[in-house]
């Protein structure tokens, strides 16, 4: 087969990038290329990624979409016509898009990856400014593609509910997480981000969905109840997003500056250590297609507190405590209880290092060629009976 992927999505780990659909785009086609010799390999890149020699090898071809660096100059309808066009002229039995979209125009066998739909369910968590793509790239894409992946089983229930693609046309399969622990000490990640005794932890981007004004007042709520417990500090580490006021602003009303750490952006390597000594990890977000931050804090054992809906019941198992995000007792109650014992800790800690193992790349490689298989599988044999 002829395999062509979209990698224009692809972030530079070595530079510290590494998030979101970037990550999955990244690491899917570095354990493809690892995995499968037999089938050739198309790479689409942009002018933005110009050092491709780690992906390199027999049978892999790597592309430039043209005029990529002058895309903000054209005409949308015509910068997608010639990526379209582009694509058509490489004869691909299968092209994968791996984030939400493939370009329009575009009519050979196509395979679109689904991560979020946050913006469907949620208009007001987010800018202005993407109507088209939401009102008709994104519904015409799941329309067109012989096959979407859903990065988890309640992503594929909101694709049926929110667009009525038929559910067999749906796989769902997970992302993976790398094996890794951090080198760092707790003292050495402390002293450099300046967090002056034991932490709870948040990881991502600042911006209402994520619920970081409710996790400061159940914080601010637990501490004044129960004043030995301010002995543990609140980390916050993510870029600042839109609409992040909010959550300084319930810092400074409830007069938390002393107790609230504000990171901004770690890199990856900082991550992992603040993750691995952390006391415990709380993302009390209101949706995720995915949740990959929880992944990674139950992979290197960090004891877990997250929402009980969307996806993260269905990452998590029994291996976080699940809260209700819009309450803010339950969140207090729960913190209470991860911050009170240390063998609930250590119980939710080994729980999440044995749920984590389920999540490999290389069980999301195997997965997604498959179903790259399924698709381009029938192109070939419908092509061969048109030459017939």
């Amino acid at each position: 087969m002829r395999i062509g992927i979209d990698c224009r999505t692809i972030l530079n780990p070595k530079r510290g990038e590494r998030a979101g659909v970037g990550h999955y785009s990244y690491y899917l086609v570095k354990t493809l290329l690892a995995k499968d010799k037999k089938n050739s390999y198309v790479l689409f890149f942009d002018y933005r990624f110009q050092d491709t020699r780690e992906f390199e090898q027999s049978n892999v071809t790597i592309r430039y979409f043209p005029f990529s660096q002058y895309k903000k100059f054209l005409p949308f309808s015509y910068s997608h016509m010639l990526i379209a066009a582009f694509l058509a002229r490489e004869k691909l039995d299968v092209y994968h898009s791996p984030a939400n979209v493939i370009p329009y125009g575009y009519r050979g066998s196509s395979i679109v990856t689904v991560h979020d739909l946050a913006i469907y369910k949620h208009p007001g968590w987010f800018p202005r400014g993407q109507k088209f793509s939401v009102s008709v790239l994104v519904p015409r894409s799941l329309n067109r593609a012989k096959r979407i992946i859903a990065v988890s089983g309640s992503t594929r229930k909101d694709i049926v509910r929110l667009f009525d693609e038929p559910q067999e046309k749906i796989r769902v399969i997970h992302e993976g997480v790398l094996s890794e622990q951090s080198s760092m000490t707790d003292i050495e990640i402390r002293k450099k981000h300046d967090i002056d005794g034991p932490y709870l932890l948040y990881v991502g981007t600042i911006e209402p969905r994520k619920n970081l004004a409710l996790l400061v007042s159940a914080y601010g709520a637990l501490i004044s109840k129960n004043p030995r417990m301010a002995k543990y500090r609140l980390v916050l580490a993510g870029h600042k997003g839109w609409k992040s006021d909010d959550v300084f602003k319930t810092i400074k009303k409830l007069k938390l500056e002393s107790q609230v750490r504000y990171l901004d952006y770690v890199s990856h390597e900082d991550k992992i250590a603040l993750l691995s000594h952390a006391t415990c990890f709380v993302f009390p977000t209101l949706y995720e297609g995915f949740g990959l931050p929880v992944l990674e804090a139950m992979n290197v054992g960090a004891p877990v507190i997250t929402s009980n809906i969307a996806s993260l019941p269905e990452i998590t198992g029994q291996a976080a405590l699940l809260v209700n995000p819009r309450s803010e007792k339950s969140l207090a109650a729960a913190l209470k209880k991860m911050l009170s014992s240390s063998s609930v800790r250590k119980r939710f800690s080994l729980k999440g290092r044995e749920q984590a193992k389920q999540f490999t790349w290389t069980k999301c490689a195997s997965e997604t060629l498959s179903v790259y298989r399924e698709v381009g599988g029938k192109t070939r044999a419908a092509s061969v009976r048109k030459q017939k």
